[in-house]
């Protein structure tokens, strides 16, 4: 991992983390494998951080141009899903 994690620094340190642990989820997505529940359960609480959508997608682009993983793309699955595993290609 060759890049840092999109945040404000006018966050408290337990937001800052929330939203951490949420980039964290969509990274696993990726590389493991996240249950479903687990990760809408990290966008619940980062979107309590950032309840803006135009935030939201200055945060998800920021990360996916450092990181090459879409925030969008693994949170659009996970809603899509009934339940279970969801792994990103």
């Amino acid at each position: 991992m060759n890049y840092t994690y999109p945040f404000d620094t006018s966050w408290s340190k337990e937001e800052i983390i929330d939203v951490v642990q949420f980039f964290s989820l969509i990274e696993r997505a990726y590389e493991k494998g996240i249950d479903r529940d687990i990760l809408l359960a990290g966008y619940r609480k980062f979107k309590h951080i950032v309840p803006a959508k135009s935030e939201e997608k200055r945060y998800f682009q920021e990360f996916e141009k450092d990181s090459g993983y879409s925030c969008y793309q693994v949170v659009k699955m996970a809603r899509d899903s009934e339940s279970g595993l969801i792994k990103m290609r």
